[in-house]
């Protein structure tokens, strides 16, 4: 059975941190490129950070650049989120995806997220 399951979330205060686990099984990890999106209310998902399975490429949307960073233990099967200088707009349930490349519609598995909440 694939599953990716995310831990980490919860509330923090602005300019806080957090760090954002997903723990993959069922397939072989080391193959998948590596995605985290979120969706904050009433709002659509979106991308935020992906790191490729190949050569452990990095890619940031420009709202969360020099603030985030993704990060993948292929031996623990596991891809890291840290977040730093957190604002209110990154509120949001976040979701891990494993797939063949960085787009939402490349992805072919996903977690069931966890919600991060960051207060003003």
């Amino acid at each position: 059975e694939v599953r990716l399951v995310e831990s980490g979330g919860g509330l923090v205060q602005a300019g806080g941190s957090l760090r954002l686990s997903c723990a993959a099984s069922g397939f072989t990890f080391h193959d998948y490129t590596i995605a985290w999106f979120r969706q904050a209310p009433g709002k659509e998902r979106e991308g935020v950070s992906c790191i490729s399975s190949s050569d452990g490429g990095t890619y940031s949307a420009d709202s969360v650049k020099g603030r985030f960073t993704i990060s993948r233990d292929n031996a623990k099967k596991t891809v890291y989120l840290q977040m730093n200088s957190l604002k209110p707009e990154d509120t949001a349930v976040y979701y891990c995806a494993a797939g063949g490349s960085c787009n939402y519609d490349g992805m072919t598995y996903w977690g069931k997220g966890t919600l991060v909440t960051v207060s003003s």
